[in-house]
C-alpha cells in the first residue's frame, strides 16, 4: 500500500528518467488524487538515439523529447509539469548553489511531503548525480522536523551492498499498464528496450515481471550524509 501524501515533488534531470523506475508510483499517487509536480531539469537534447537511419537531427531532438515528456506526464496523470530549462549533460558544471536554490524555491512554493529523486553516489550518470546532490543540499537547509521525506532511486552496481536492501518497495501491479505506456511515450529513446521487454513479457520472464510490478526506493540516510 502506497502511503497517501499531501504533495509529491519529483525531480529528475532527463525526460524518461521518471518512466523506468517511478512511473508506477507516480501513477498511483495521481490516481488517488495526490497532487504531483514533476520538475524535469533538461529536455535530454543529447540523448543517444537519433535513429538509424536518423529520424531527426541533434537540433530537432529537444522538441521531440519535449512532446514525449508531455505525453508521459499525461499518461501518469501529472498536471503540473515543470521544464526547468537546463542543458543536457551540463548539470555537473552548474553552480552547486544555483541548483540547490532551484530546489529550495520549488519546496517553498509547493511544501511537498515527499520528494522523489536519485540517490547521490548511486545513480551512475553525472546529470543524475548533480540533481541528487542539489536536492540533498536544499533539503539539508531545513530543520530536521520540517524536512519532507526523501525516496531515492539507486541503481549503480553494488548499491545494495552499501545501502542495504531498499527501504521502500511499492507493488504497482494495478498500474503496470500505465508504467508501460509512460515508457512507450518516450519512444525515441526507448524503442529498442521496449522491443526486448515485450518479447520477454510474452514468455513471462520472471525478472521482467518483478521489474514491472515493483518499484524500489531508499530513504536518504542523513546520519551518513557526505554530500558536499
Amino acid at each position: 500500500m502506497i502511503e497517501r501524501e499531501r504533495q509529491v515533488l519529483v525531480i529528475f534531470p532527463h525526460p524518461d528518467d521518471e518512466a523506468f523506475g517511478v512511473s508506477g508510483t507516480i501513477s498511483t499517487h495521481t490516481n488517488s488524487g495526490t497532487p504531483v509536480t514533476y520538475a524535469c531539469l533538461t529536455l535530454g537534447e543529447m540523448g543517444r538515439n537519433l535513429g538509424n537511419p536518423p529520424f531527426t537531427t541533434r537540433e530537432g531532438l529537444p522538441l521531440i523529447r519535449k512532446k514525449e515528456l508531455e505525453k508521459a506526464a499525461s499518461v501518469m496523470g501529472i498536471q503540473d509539469l515543470r521544464m526547468m530549462g537546463y542543458r543536457d549533460k551540463t548539470l555537473e558544471f552548474e553552480s552547486d548553489e544555483k541548483l540547490a536554490n532551484m530546489v529550495t524555491e520549488l519546496m517553498e512554493e509547493l511544501d511537498p511531503s515527499l520528494i522523489i529523486t536519485f540517490y547521490p553516489g548511486y545513480s551512475v550518470h553525472p546529470d543524475h548525480e548533480a540533481t541528487a546532490r542539489a536536492v540533498i543540499r536544499a533539503v539539508r537547509r531545513l530543520p530536521k522536523a520540517s524536512r519532507p521525506k526523501l525516496h531515492c532511486v539507486a541503481f549503480s552496481n553494488g548499491c545494495e551492498e552499501d545501502l542495504g536492501a531498499p527501504d521502500i518497495v511499492h507493488d504497482i501491479s494495478a498500474v503496470k499498464d500505465q508504467k508501460i505506456e509512460a515508457m512507450r511515450a518516450h519512444i525515441s529513446q526507448t524503442a529498442w528496450m521496449l522491443k526486448d521487454l515485450e518479447e520477454k513479457m510474452k514468455v513471462n520472464d520472471p525478472e521482467v515481471d518483478r521489474w514491472l510490478k515493483y518499484e524500489r526506493f531508499w530513504s536518504y540516510q542523513w546520519e551518513n550524509d557526505q554530500v558536499e
